[in-house]
């Protein structure tokens, strides 16, 4: 497994679970059942939380604000690169 922790270009925040997970170099077919895969679902469910906090604080539309401080890490999915095909959890219905 390889680690990925791409540094986020100052881009704005986004409500596609696609896009984010796309910061990481993951798609939907690489999670899975496993710790790693439900890591990312808890780390998705609160970045989402975080942005809504910004977007109303802000008053701004998620791609018009970006998280700083404690909320920096949330940016981009923290967890290993893996080749699970669990088709279960394969859809956005599963990250919300």
């Amino acid at each position: 497994m390889e680690l990925i922790n791409r540094t986020p270009s100052l881009q704005g925040e986004t409500t596609d679970v696609t896009e984010w997970l796309s910061r990481a170099g993951l798609r939907f077919e690489d999670l899975g059942n496993d710790a790693n895969s439900l890591a990312i679902r808890n780390q998705w469910r609160e970045y989402q939380a975080a942005v809504r906090m910004y977007c109303v604080s802000k008053r701004q539309p998620p791609e018009k604000v970006q998280l700083d401080g404690i909320y920096v890490k949330l940016r981009v999915p923290q967890a290993s690169v893996f080749t699970s095909k669990a088709s279960d959890y394969s859809s956005a219905n599963h990250l919300s």
